[in-house]
């Protein structure tokens, strides 16, 4: 019997390989490992030579991702990322083009969100498009509030001064986190997730929800549940923290510009751990230039451009927090995603979809 192959494009990172790869194996899946991310490689190849392939390339190179899916011919029923690897139109046609032995049929993603994949191309070319939603909720909203605590007790001054040798009292004393409303635009997995803990530390919560019925899972958050706000301006105008938590799509790209910074409280905060279109850059950067501004500090994990092709406008600024996209990424969320995305792959490959999250366009 024909044995599906797939392609780890970027694999889990660490002890977390060991892991992801039995589970796959153990589905009775043909293995490629792209090494190109992988730490130790000759640990990997040593471990691992004779039950799986080995390639290496750059995932971010299109041409060189098509060339190693289709290699000799045969290609891969189904390719698994954990970085948001772009996968686009032109990849998917030839990933499924007629003549290889086994055409792409499933796109797997070990994370949440698929906005890196273009889902029109694969409903067309008969791709489906999974991914694990909610296996980084609690990673993504301790980060939140790790974000929070650093803009609010100004920890990045004091550090660099302690290290300089200088002991450095507050000019004015910092509020506490009970005495600030938190607004959360988007209250799914992680956005509950970040309610949930920021009201056990006494903060205000309330939360914008673009579609009736986002915030429907209560025992993804501790009572109480975040107060709703009928609208994204309300929202802004009344909270002294602002998290995103959204997908990135056609609707909420750009969603947080140049009105909408305009209407945030004195003093306020911004807090993107979700996808950087959701906000104008530029329009964020020249707020935290502006010393008339409402914003008085920003924190990033997100960016238009990610990876090889990071850039932003936000570089340089002291209130502005970037971090390189690294919110999710704790050992227990990265191992569920891994393991999770590894079972979704195998069920959809061998025809089971019941229970699998399939994005749609």
């Amino acid at each position: 019997m024909e044995r599906f192959r797939v392609l780890l494009v970027d694999a889990a990172p660490g002890v977390l390989l060991d892991r992801e790869l039995e589970r796959l194996l153990g589905h009775g899946l043909d293995v490629t490992l792209n090494l190109r991310r992988v730490a130790d490689q000759a640990a990997a190849r040593a471990g691992w030579g004779g039950r799986v392939d080995f390639t290496d390339f750059d995932p971010f190179d299109e041409a060189a991702l098509l060339a190693e899916t289709v290699r000799g011919g045969l290609g891969h029923d189904g390719v698994k990322s954990r970085a948001g690897v772009p996968l686009r139109a032109a990849y998917l046609a030839g990933a499924t083009r007629a003549g290889l032995a086994q055409p792409l049929r499933v796109i797997g993603r070990a994370g949440a969100g698929t906005d890196h994949v273009d889902l029109a191309a694969a409903a067309r070319y008969g791709v489906a498009v999974t991914h694990t939603p909610g296996s980084n909720a609690a990673a993504v909203a301790e980060f939140a509030l790790a974000q929070l605590l650093t803009l609010t007790r100004d920890l990045r001054p004091y550090d660099e001064a302690a290290h300089r040798g200088e002991w450095r009292a507050p000019t004015a004393p910092p509020v506490e986190l009970s005495e600030l409303t938190l607004g959360i635009v988007g209250p799914g997995r992680i956005g509950l997730a970040l309610a949930g803990r920021a009201g056990a530390l006494g903060m205000d919560v309330q939360a914008f929800a673009r579609h009736r019925g986002t915030a429907s899972a209560p025992q993804l958050s501790p009572p109480p549940a975040p107060r709703l706000v009928p609208t994204l301006p309300g929202l802004l105008a009344t909270s002294d923290v602002v998290s995103l938590h959204l997908p990135l799509t056609p609707e909420t790209r750009g969603l947080i510009g140049r009105d909408e910074l305009a209407l945030m409280r004195p003093g306020a905060i911004l807090l993107n751990t979700a996808r950087g279109g959701i906000v104008d850059e530029q329009a964020l950067a020249e707020a935290l230039g502006d010393p008339a501004h409402p914003l008085a500090a920003a924190a990033v994990d997100t960016f238009e451009h990610e990876h090889a092709a990071f850039a932003s406008p936000l570089l340089g600024l002291p209130n502005a927090l970037v971090t390189p996209h690294i919110a999710g990424m704790t050992r227990t969320a990265m191992a569920t995603a891994a393991l999770r995305c590894a079972d979704h792959i195998a069920a959809l490959l061998a025809g089971r979809p019941e229970g699998v999250p399939v994005a749609t366009a």
